[in-house]
């Protein structure tokens, strides 16, 4: 597996979890958890994907620019995630918000697999690619741990 393959696994279970999350209504267990997972599957993916994706490519001028800008995107989450944690679940605007961070995701992992895998597809070697897989998923079991402890 590469880096790649890795990513879009994660990808996949955050647009499944989004996609619960706009099915809830009203304040509910049901919503709290999937809220909970979906944080989770976010902040462990961002930290995860950080280190071991974009920190390599920042070392390539051709990787600097867009990764700037998908960094940016990861704080636009976790600020949309904190919003939604001080808001009241039985609000309006706590659905209006969800929906935004479900956009967000949306845009981000799309632009992540149309343009920034191909870009990175030409900067990483292989051995690149199967190497830091490893080292994501390691890091992304580790993170998940511990935000779900927290």
């Amino acid at each position: 597996m590469n880096i790649f393959e890795a990513l879009r696994q994660s990808h996949e279970v955050q647009r499944q979890l989004g996609a619960q999350l706009l099915q809830t209504r009203g304040a509910s267990e049901e919503r709290d958890e999937i809220f909970k997972q979906f944080k989770i599957e976010l902040e462990a993916h961002e930290t995860a994907e950080e280190r071991y994706f974009y920190v390599p490519l920042l070392m390539d001028d051709n990787g600097v620019d867009l990764t700037r800008h998908a960094l940016s995107e990861h704080h636009k989450i976790d600020e949309y995630i904190e919003e939604l944690e001080q808001a009241d679940q039985t609000t309006s605007s706590w659905m209006a918000t969800a929906k935004k961070l479900v956009e967000q995701v949306h845009h981000h992992l799309s632009e992540e697999e149309h343009r920034f895998f191909q870009m990175s597809g030409k900067i990483l070697t292989e051995q690149q690619k199967q190497e830091l897989a490893e080292q994501y998923f390691a890091e992304f079991e580790r993170q998940k741990e511990k935000y779900a402890a927290a």
